[in-house]
């Protein structure tokens, strides 16, 4: 007999090293500089970015809110507007927008877990960014007078774990992606601020990222992004995505409850996705 739970007693220790092995492995394998992770289907994601993204703005649109149709506006072209709360017809090849597009959905932490009212904590202007990008401070003031708080979304330093920035790279910035975004249409349609829109520039939010079950091995295609700002703590994912929404059918509960807002944006991704953890997550 104890020969026996000898043997046990080696056996599970050698499946616990294997376990805690395969975990070091998994840890330690770095992103390429073209890499983030994500989530899908409740499993650790990573997708390579193979190409910039496109903010795709029609010939009918108005992104700039000048009341000149793009067609007749090359000034609206000369930096991206990347768009939450708008979203076009076609992708960026042109193909009409439908039901089977490749989705992204892109958590947005719309929460403070600490009440900061410090606007000094929100995150400043990444270099390069358009001159009339509201940062630093001035974006501290204005999101605390929207919100009550400055969410983690919008902090240099925020008190959760997000998939972008990368790690070592400044807030306000992820591979491949956009370094602002145009907020005026979501706060017009949060009720936030009042009608018409107009164009509200900030750094890109910290975020993490959640595509559709089906998608979580696909090669190099354009993804749509639709934020979807999550506003209550106990939904948000940590690092090993062991809790919170790690799948598209935590988000839709998240936002039954009203604990999450999705959006659209005129806003593609082009990037392929493959299973990082071969073990799924509870």
């Amino acid at each position: 007999m104890k020969s026996q739970r000898g043997r046990l007693l080696w056996r599970w220790l050698f499946a616990f090293a294997c376990i805690a092995g395969s975990a070091l492995r998994l840890d330690a394998a770095p992103l390429a500089p073209n890499q983030t992770m994500g989530f899908g289907n409740n499993r650790l994601l990573t997708f390579t970015y193979q190409q910039n993204f496109d903010c795709v703005d029609q010939p009918g649109d108005d992104l700039n809110f000048n009341g000149i149709l793009a067609q007749s506006d090359p000034a609206e072209f000369q930096t991206p507007i990347c768009q939450a709360a708008f979203e076009p017809t076609v992708d960026p090849p042109g193909r009409k927008i439908t039901r089977n597009t490749a989705h992204l959905y892109v958590l947005v932490p719309m929460f403070s877990l600490d009440n900061d009212q410090n606007p000094s904590d929100a995150i400043a202007c990444p270099e390069g960014v358009r001159s009339t990008t509201i940062c630093g401070a001035a974006l501290g003031k204005v999101l605390i007078s929207l919100f009550g708080a400055l969410p983690e979304a919008f902090k240099t330093t925020p008190l959760v774990f997000t998939q972008c920035p990368d790690p070592g790279t400044p807030p306000g910035t992820c591979t491949m992606h956009s370094s602002t975004v145009d907020l005026g249409p979501a706060l017009v349609a949060l009720k936030k601020l009042p009608p018409p829109p107009t164009n509200v520039f900030v750094p890109t939010p910290n975020h993490s990222h959640v595509v559709d079950n089906n998608r979580v091995n696909s090669g190099a295609i354009w993804w749509e992004v639709r934020p979807v700002l999550v506003t209550n703590p106990s939904d948000w994912p940590p690092q090993d995505g062991s809790s919170g929404i790690t799948s598209v059918e935590k988000m839709d509960d998240a936002e039954k409850a009203g604990d999450a807002i999705e959006v659209p944006s005129n806003f593609f991704l082009f990037f392929s996705s493959h299973v990082m953890s071969p073990m799924k997550m509870d």
